[in-house]
């Protein structure tokens, strides 16, 4: 069952700022990442999910509601950080914290404590005197205190620190394991990689690519780099190999060899007869695949077809 529905929105701004018919669902009980550079129109489609915009062409569906029409219903069962952190003026921590608490109707406070003491929040003192790590981690709580079902995370880790970065990756875990849908946007590429399990990439306001996290972490093809000891065997190794060969670098000796698993075999036997300096697999990452579409020699079309491997969608 789809929960959240982002069907040809479009929101231009003009002088190509905005969103382009943008298409794709988020399911019941996934985390699904939203990739792409601050102004590629992450935020931009978040606020349209939010009911904060209303589109120009297109429709968006929270649990089956117009998050235009019916904004105020869906944002009683959705949790929201957003990316840029705004909060009432001349409040301290505790007091935001109990203002949201009766916006929100939660008589029990058992759940904000919990996330008080996961996130380590200290809500004394002004909110204006706070640092951005302190501000984040209350939004954290103000967002998450009436358990919602469906959470839109907007950049959620700018401001903490690798610890708390590391807790929150933690807390979505959990928070999926309970079965919540969870739309995650972000540029940073391990937080997005460590949750999600379906990825869209966004480009100049454009959804380029789709994919599922585990073709991207066990996909089939290998690549290896190798540098040999004399020219010698560097070149008998060009001459007589039957792989594909990425790259060469004649000056240094070293070769960058593409294959599939089923073709595993034949490498090692045709580098066992060569004299190597060193052998070292090349992973293939979350950021490589992101990189295809952002190359800037590169146009969309050359990065799906430099990036193909069955794992467009």
């Amino acid at each position: 069952m789809d929960i959240i529905e982002v069907s040809h929105l479009t929101k231009d701004y003009g002088f190509n700022r905005g969103v382009f018919d943008v298409s794709f669902a988020v399911e019941q009980g996934e985390v699904f990442g939203f990739l792409g550079p601050n102004g590629a129109g992450k935020t931009t489609t978040i606020r349209h999910i939010m009911g904060f915009s209303k589109p120009q062409e297109g429709t968006i569906r929270v649990q089956g509601r117009d998050s235009w029409r019916e904004a105020a219903t869906i944002k009683r069962s959705l949790g929201y950080l957003p990316g840029e952190l705004e909060f009432p003026s001349g409040m301290t921590g505790t007091q935001f914290i109990d203002y949201m608490a009766e916006l929100r109707h939660v008589p029990d406070r058992a759940r904000t404590d919990e996330l008080i003491e996961r996130f380590r929040v200290n809500p004394n003192g002004e909110i204006a005197r706070m640092s951005l790590g302190q501000k984040r981690k209350l939004a954290i709580v103000a967002a998450f205190m009436h358990d919602p079902d469906v959470l839109v995370l907007d950049e959620p880790t700018s401001g903490l620190d690798p610890i708390m970065q590391e807790r929150f990756i933690e807390f979505v875990a959990d928070e999926k394991r309970r079965g919540k849908t969870i739309l995650l946007s972000s540029h940073i590429f391990s937080e997005v990689d460590a949750t999600c399990d379906r990825i869209a990439i966004i480009k100049d306001g454009h959804l380029v690519s789709t994919v599922v996290a585990d073709e991207l972490r066990h996909n089939d093809e290998k690549v290896f780099e190798a540098e040999f000891t004399t020219d010698e065997e560097y070149e008998r190794f060009l001459a007589e190999t039957t792989l594909t060969v990425d790259s060469a670098r004649p000056e240094r000796r070293q070769v960058r060899v593409r294959f599939t698993d089923d073709r595993d075999r034949e490498f090692f036997a045709q580098m066992g007869r060569r004299q190597l300096v060193f052998l070292t697999e090349v992973k293939f990452t979350l950021e490589d695949y992101f990189m295809a579409f952002y190359d800037r020699k590169k146009s969309v079309e050359e990065g799906k077809e430099g990036m193909a491997h069955g794992l467009v969608h």
